[in-house]
């Protein structure tokens, strides 16, 4: 399968992936840190 030349590699496609779900639950985390400690 010939792929073009401006598409990145597989690996790269899958770290970005896994970056922004990082990022996505690092952000709820925070969130749900803020809550807990607004309640106390």
């Amino acid at each position: 399968m010939v792929r073009p030349e401006n598409e990145p590699p597989e690996e790269l496609r899958e770290t970005q992936e896994m970056l922004r779900r990082l990022g996505v639950l690092m952000a709820l985390a925070m969130v749900l840190t803020m809550i807990v400690l607004g309640l106390r």
